[in-house]
């Protein structure tokens, strides 16, 4: 078949990138390699748009074992054991095929995890989605839903929390940012690299199919109106093949058998045979016909473009073979060897011995162009960065604002979503999903790791380098709060087309954040994954960069929830409230209104604050510790009263003076200043907790008392807000399913 523009745009790839990967060659590429080059060129496996910015990250610590470059990161949590986490985004196909993209995008986290030689313990989802009142959203977020369910608990690992977020901007593009977490030995990390000549290459796993061709290509390009027909862009996943893989991968990695180990996922057979070769610095001669095939007349570019799920390449030492085939068959799964590891470091691909393709491996892996961008800071911003008196439409009691946020789907009880999760199979799970920071143990040992998504979109729309900074505080203080110090993080960073100037200026000043709040927090970053063409018929997603954070707890018997446990708690506030309504819940769900500056973040108040958290709950001081996140110290206040014995408070909190017009308890109880914290503290350790504030220089300030039935709230004396704490929860734990079985606008 002729090249032509139109066969190269079909593939994702340009004119001049096409130039270019005939100077590679020396020659015109035939239809395999020009596939095999359109998947690993893609944005999403080659980040030839985000890369240059990626490298100011902070990657390095005391604690990490393995950074960036492989399948995921590792942290050194003592007793010789490593945590081994990342995060993914299965976000164009989950629009496509909800259930599938989702549970696709489970399934590859997973592979990636114990591809590193972990086993898997824990999973974590963070989601956006569009107004529930939009026509398509349900399918989505139902689909979606399903789909992490079906994967995660047919395999049988938990998912033991997340996030949820609601806007119209997702409407035609959600997110689905998968992550998951892992415990290995510290010093039998595996690598993804392919050595020693001759050694064989092994295809392992379930057989290949024709789903997800081009599905890289299709995750790197904008949608469109014709998006319906790229289903067969998205894998088809199989979770009880994947629980016989990753128990077959994890038996052979204690033979000492293999030399690396790589997951065949974005890009299939074409990334794993590129990727281990180039990080070995060799080649790989590959057989085409010797790859298990589930369906008829597969030809060589299909088979080397394919994602089918559940598969994954091995490298083998010479004279183990046979330690593999064993124990796959044990398992019931394919263990086949297609080539052998070459020194030449070409990848050479061959149909019945006749070569159809043959690749420099390390300018599929390594040597995609890489773009410095155009960024310009958009002329829409000086807008809707005002907040004037005259955006504020109407202001209703605080109850019935109160009332209203808790029941806005951001904000509401997500028990529909995780009570379709098994979050309790194997008995690690330490904090129940809802109930505070997801807690896992690390079994055989006294520890336990914390962990949180957090990200926000609506602050990176009005400012998207602070929008950052927050999400990374806000991740790190939910890690603090169940009583881990943070030791590594990760990132998914979702955006829009980077070739409009305005989205990339969007995504530099995203990763200039991260970078500045990961280095203040002294976090690193150990691997994550980008996003981009997030947009549907040119309309792009709020920026939004999702930080995960993992944090080491020393004693897993101290954990704390996010509710207070019984009355006679003294309630302690941690951190300052300021007038700061700008792109808030309030500010939407009330006004109607997305604009205005996000919170401002105090680095140093920050870091004393992650510092001081897991101190007074590793001494025992706090029976609970909730954030003030979305909604303000009202919704926080209400949320910690929804215990399983529902427990009301008492509260006095000083008023603040917000915008002309705005009444005093609107900016004091909706706003959503950062680094503040609600503690339920027994009288007895009420001094002791106020002595460590004061050392540590954070303000702390005891605003109230628990006990009753109600939940009342006094603004300088005045008491605006009293309501019953079951009147409030019912509100609160029924909203989200209430708005899934409402009708949707026509």
């Amino acid at each position: 078949m002729p090249i032509t523009p139109d066969v190269l745009a079909r593939h994702g790839l340009k004119e001049d990138e096409y130039a270019r990967i005939v100077g590679i060659l020396g020659r015109e590429p035939n239809m395999t390699e020009l596939g095999m080059f359109s998947v690993m060129w893609s944005e999403h496996c080659s980040y030839k748009s985000s890369r240059i910015h990626l490298k100011t990250l902070p990657t390095q610590g005391p604690r990490v074992l393995q950074g960036p470059g492989e399948n995921a990161g590792a942290v050194d949590i003592g007793d010789g054991l490593a945590a081994v986490f990342k995060i993914e985004s299965h976000n164009h196909p989950s629009f496509i095929e909800p259930y599938q993209g989702a549970a696709t995008g489970v399934g590859g986290i997973i592979r990636d995890i114990f591809t590193m030689g972990a086993r898997p313990i824990a999973l974590l989802d963070s989601l956006r989605f569009g107004d529930l009142a939009q026509p398509g959203t349900r399918r989505v977020v139902t689909g979606v839903v399903a789909g992490i369910a079906g994967y995660g608990n047919s395999i049988g690992i938990p998912t033991v929390g997340g996030e949820a977020f609601f806007d119209p901007c997702y409407a035609g593009n959600p997110l689905v940012n998968v992550f998951c977490l892992g415990i290995a030995p510290a010093d039998g990390i595996v690598k993804g690299k392919a050595e020693g000549v001759g050694n064989s290459v092994y295809y392992v796993g379930a057989s290949t199919g024709r789903d997800g061709i081009h599905g890289a290509t299709m995750a790197s390009a904008e949608f469109d109106d014709a998006s319906a027909e790229k289903r067969p862009a998205v894998q088809v996943g199989d979770p009880f093949m994947e629980k016989l893989l990753l128990e077959a991968c994890l038996e052979v990695l204690k033979t000492g058998a293999l030399v690396g180990l790589q997951d065949m996922g974005a890009a299939g057979l074409s990334c794993a045979t590129s990727e281990m070769s180039a990080r070995g610095h060799m080649g790989m001669d590959v057989e085409v016909t010797t790859v298990p095939q589930r369906e008829t007349g597969m030809s060589p570019y299909e088979i080397m473009l394919s994602e089918s799920q559940e598969r994954m390449l091995f490298v083998v030492h010479e004279g183990r073979e046979a330690d593999v085939e064993r124990i796959f068959e044990k398992w019931d799964l394919h263990a086949v060897c297609i080539g052998r590891v070459t020194d030449d470091g070409l990848v050479r691909v061959r149909e019945n011995g006749t070569v159809v393709a043959e690749v420099p491996a390390r300018a599929l892996a390594d040597e995609a162009p890489l773009y410095d961008r155009p960024s310009q800071r958009p002329d829409w911003l000086d807008d809707i960065q005002q907040l004037q008196p005259s955006h504020f439409k109407t202001f209703p009691s605080t109850a019935d604002v109160l009332t209203t946020l808790l029941a806005s789907p951001t904000i509401a009880s997500k028990q529909w979503i995780y009570r379709q999760y098994d979050h309790m199979v194997r008995t690690n799970t330490l904090c129940l999903a809802g109930r505070g920071t997801p807690v896992v143990r690390v079994k055989g040992t006294n520890r336990a790791l914390a962990m949180s998504l957090d990200g926000n979109g609506r602050y990176g729309q009005t400012d998207p380098k602070r929008g950052a900074m927050l999400a990374v505080a806000e991740a790190a203080r939910n890690v603090a709060l169940a009583g881990g110090v943070p030791i590594g993080a990760t990132n998914n960073l979702n955006f829009g087309n980077p070739e409009k100037p305005e989205i990339m200026w969007q995504f530099v000043e995203a990763v200039a954040g991260i970078g500045e709040a990961c280095r203040a927090f002294d976090v690193p970053i150990t691997g994550g994954n980008v996003s981009l063409y997030n947009e549907t018929d040119g309309k792009a997603i709020y920026p939004t960069p999702v930080l995960g954070i993992v944090g080491l707890i020393e004693d897993a018997s101290t954990v704390v929830g996010q509710t207070f446990p019984s009355d006679g708690l003294k309630i302690v506030l941690l951190g300052e409230t300021r007038a700061e309504l700008g792109a808030t819940e309030y500010l939407q769900r009330i006004h109607g209104q997305v604009r205005g500056l996000p919170p401002a973040l105090d680095l140093a108040h920050e870091c004393a604050l992650h510092a001081l958290l897991p101190q007074l709950v590793g001494e025992r001081l706090v029976a609970s510790a909730h954030d003030c996140s979305e909604g303000g110290i009202a919704v926080a206040l209400a949320e910690c009263t929804f215990g399983d014995t529902p427990v009301g408070a008492i509260v006095e909190v000083a008023g603040v003076t917000g915008p002309a017009g705005v009444p005093v308890a609107h900016a004091t109880l909706f706003s959503e200043s950062a680094g503040r914290v609600i503690l339920g503290v027994e009288p007895r350790y009420l001094a002791a907790v106020l002595d460590r504030a004061a050392a540590a220089g954070v303000e702390a300030t005891v605003i109230g008392t628990t006990g009753g039935g109600v939940l009342t709230v006094n603004v300088d004396g005045d008491a605006p807000l009293t309501m019953a704490v079951g009147e409030l929860h019912s509100v609160w734990a029924h909203a989200l399913e209430d708005a899934l079985a409402s009708p949707a606008r026509a």
